[in-house]
């Protein structure tokens, strides 16, 4: 027997203007099966989540290219 899935997430590569997004919005709701897109605010708290993801990618490059030219 095969799972089923209910739903999925769709994330941008960048943030988008709220008043730009309602083409992919559209363009989603043609997909078959699908019944409602919702879409969600930037708020402070994904400004923070990058900018540690930033902080700690640039830590371990530092780290390998320390390990790799020394």
């Amino acid at each position: 027997m095969t799972d089923r899935i209910r739903g999925c997430w769709v994330a941008f590569e960048d943030d988008i203007r709220d008043d730009d997004v309602e083409d992919v919005v559209n363009a989603i709701m043609m997909v078959k099966r699908v019944q409602a897109v919702t879409t969600e605010k930037v708020d402070p708290r994904d400004f923070m989540a990058r900018a540690q993801v930033k902080s700690e990618l640039f830590a371990k490059l530092t780290t390998l290219l320390h390990e790799f030219f020394t």
